[in-house]
């Protein structure tokens, strides 16, 4: 990934979940608490795509959330 932030509908999008999953993850601190722009919009790192794409991953081989945690 070039760019440095991301907002949430498009780390959504990157890694295949809602934008609700996104947040109940970052609430869970399964994800770094996201920085906000001036509109007051979350702005996430480009590592934040794979890191829920990770998690849902592992959710696949069965792990919970507390596990991956």
């Amino acid at each position: 990934m070039d760019r440095t932030a991301f907002r949430i509908g498009e780390v959504a999008s990157g890694a295949g979940v809602s934008v609700d999953t996104v947040r109940y993850y970052e609430r869970l601190k399964l994800l770094p608490r996201a920085s906000r722009s001036s509109g007051n919009f979350r702005l996430f790192g480009p590592e934040s795509i794979y890191r829920v794409g990770f998690i849902k991953q592992a959710q696949e081989w069965g792990l919970k959330l507390e596990a991956i945690k």
